[in-house]
């Protein structure tokens, strides 16, 4: 049983659903930018057209109505809302057509939460540093208090930053996502440090400038997997998943929610591997100064993205250069015995997530908590009966309803990833989570639902319904 107030949600991004990536005076992003350049994004694809949701809104609305959302989950592009990344050069259009889209949303009864940032830098600024450089945080609380100013009327659920450990990694150490940089062991820590520092700007603007009147609440999302030792009675796998969870959640929500800096496991960690590799430069980990916000706190929630979970076991110290693996000191695997849904990396375990949110009470002081990403995804040949998917589903809301109800873990919502079919980053089109599918090859772009979105659309209804007879 649900509350009748918890919130059903599907989540979106701007990038990945848009398109009209030069419509209307938009600024180029570094996504943009990223997936022109030839063998970054399967088969050269882009999200310069993407869903259209920039010209077919009125029809991602219609897909939300029929499945009975209360809550819709979307990210503005900072470069279309700026299109040279301040506050200086106001694209009105983009103000006319979020303005649209927030409304329409009210009309229908649908609460938005919008992210101000997923993973979509106007390229201008990149070109000044981007990240690497500190004074984005200014750059980014001045965007974030233009959009409150301009939305917060009406926006009462607000995401700053979404998935930091994804951007860093994967963006700076990595390099497989925009900017596509492989600076290992040194930017990624860069680029995580100035995104707290940003997001924290602008929590305590919101905070001193517009929750007295606006009455909203903000975090950002942190994604993370459930890690367990591979082998439960090796204290060294016990150790090494530890550290491991201090990598990845603790990362970003140790500084929020517990002490305002990093996981002690984890700074201890990274300077043992710089010293034994000989590395002499400034900390690696930076450290958080005087003049920076306060970190501790900056958060109204704990908005989780979760997908999948893996054993853990010590050993990744083979890597004998300065990497974010060889600092971690862990190899993860996937246990045989977990069904592989679609994507290779994607494990479908259940009780993975509510063992994750049992961690985050325990750990975190007890959070009001947002699922604001879990999803399910197909390759190959396209199933509409995708049946094994709203298997998945119903056996991963299940264990949400038991985080709840036996281990008292504050839920007041879940979004699934994700409303429709889009542009799923390096994978480009070729894996589909939506709940509706989306014909590319059709130039109407017709959203079609999978039976995994009729039968969330019933978990909803099925659940409202008895929580107005509570």
């Amino acid at each position: 049983m649900f509350p009748s107030d918890f919130a059903w949600g599907a989540s979106t991004s701007a990038y990945q659903i848009e398109g009209g990536w030069q419509a209307d005076g938009k600024g180029p992003s570094i996504w943009d930018t990223f997936s022109h350049e030839k063998g970054r994004v399967f088969e050269d694809q882009n999200g310069d057209v993407a869903c259209n949701s920039y010209e077919l809104w009125e029809k991602d609305l219609e897909c939300i109505q029929q499945l009975g959302l209360t809550h819709y989950r979307l990210s503005f592009s900072w470069a279309r809302l700026l299109p040279d990344g301040t506050t200086r050069n106001v694209n009105h259009k983009s103000v006319q057509y979020y303005n649209r889209v927030i409304d329409d949303l009210l009309a229908c009864h649908v609460s938005p939460m919008v992210t101000l940032y997923h993973f979509d830098l106007p390229q201008v600024l990149e070109d000044l540093g981007g990240w690497k450089s500190p004074g984005i945080a200014t750059l980014f609380d001045n965007y974030a208090k233009f959009c409150f100013q301009t939305f917060g009327d009406r926006v009462k659920l607000w995401l700053t930053i979404n998935e930091p450990l994804t951007f860093a990694k994967l963006g700076y150490e990595d390099g497989i996502h925009a900017p596509g940089v492989k600076e290992k062991g040194i930017s990624a820590y860069q680029v995580g440090h100035n995104l707290l520092r940003a997001h924290a700007m602008a929590w305590h603007s919101y905070d001193s400038e517009y929750r007295a009147t606006q009455r909203g609440a903000v975090s950002l999302a942190l994604n993370s997997d459930w890690l367990e030792p591979l082998n439960p009675d090796s204290n060294e796998d016990i150790t090494a998943t530890e550290r491991d969870l201090a990598f990845t959640l603790g990362w970003f929500a140790w500084p929020v929610f517990v002490t305002g800096d990093y996981p002690e496991i984890m700074r201890s960690a990274i300077e043992h591997r710089s010293k034994k590799l000989g590395y002499s430069g400034p900390p690696r980990l930076p450290s958080f100064s005087k003049d920076d916000p306060t970190i501790l706190g900056t958060a109204d929630f704990f908005a989780l993205n979760y997908y999948t979970s893996r054993k853990v076991k010590a050993g990744g110290d083979a890597e004998q250069t300065l990497c974010m693996k060889s600092d971690r000191d862990a190899l993860e695997f996937i246990d045989p015995s977990w069904p592989i849904c679609g994507v290779s990396w994607l494990a479908v375990v259940p009780y993975g997530l509510r063992k994750l949110l049992k961690y985050m009470k325990d750990t975190f002081n007890d959070p009001t908590v947002y699922i604001t990403e879990n999803g399910f995804s197909q390759m190959g040949p396209l199933q509409m009966e995708d049946v094994q998917r709203c298997e998945f589903s119903s056996n991963t809301i299940l264990e949400v309803a038991k985080a709840m109800q036996e281990d008292g873990v504050k839920v007041h919502g879940y979004f699934a990833w994700s409303l429709m079919d889009n542009f799923e980053w390096a994978d480009g089109f070729s894996v589909r989570f939506g709940l509706f599918h989306v014909d590319f090859s059709d130039a109407k772009l017709s959203r079609t639902m999978y039976l995994y979105g009729q039968e969330f659309a019933k978990i909803i209804s099925k659940h409202q319904k008895s929580g107005q007879t509570q």
